[in-house]
């Protein structure tokens, strides 16, 4: 059970909404199990259909986190036309197996669908999430 607090949803599903119809893509950081920071990053493929962090802002992020003790605790990215399931692009470039891989689906816009994946060598785990006011 990976516990996210809800402000943090409600941020990715803006971010989301604001980058469509591109992917939008983020960072977020934790200690001791509890996300403590959410950093929305450029998808530097401006693409509908895939996103990669832009690599300045993916080393100063890191910097940050190193800094201050934090684990990169998630990734996020949005679909915007299909499942919030990682596709087979996604499977493919997972290079944290420790981070939770956050997914937010628009394809039904007025209902967007939220969540969380362990990508593990090629291996797709849904991680049950519990929603927390704080």
């Amino acid at each position: 059970m990976f516990r996210l607090q809800r402000r943090y949803v409600e941020d990715i599903i803006a971010h989301a909404r604001e980058e469509a119809p591109n992917e939008c893509c983020g960072i977020l950081a934790g200690k001791d199990g509890t996300v403590v920071k959410l950093w929305r990053t450029t998808n530097a493929e401006h693409s509908p259909y895939r996103y990669s962090v832009d690599p300045k802002e993916l080393l100063q992020i890191y910097r940050e986190i190193e800094a201050n003790g934090w684990e990169l605790t998630g990734i996020y990215h949005s679909h915007t036309h299909t499942e919030a399931y990682p596709s087979p692009t996604d499977v493919r470039l997972a290079a944290w197996p420790d981070a939770v891989y956050f997914l937010v689906s628009l394809k039904d816009p007025e209902r967007p669908d939220f969540h969380g994946y362990h990508i593990r060598d090629g291996q797709v785990t849904e991680v049950p999430l519990e929603i927390v006011e704080e």
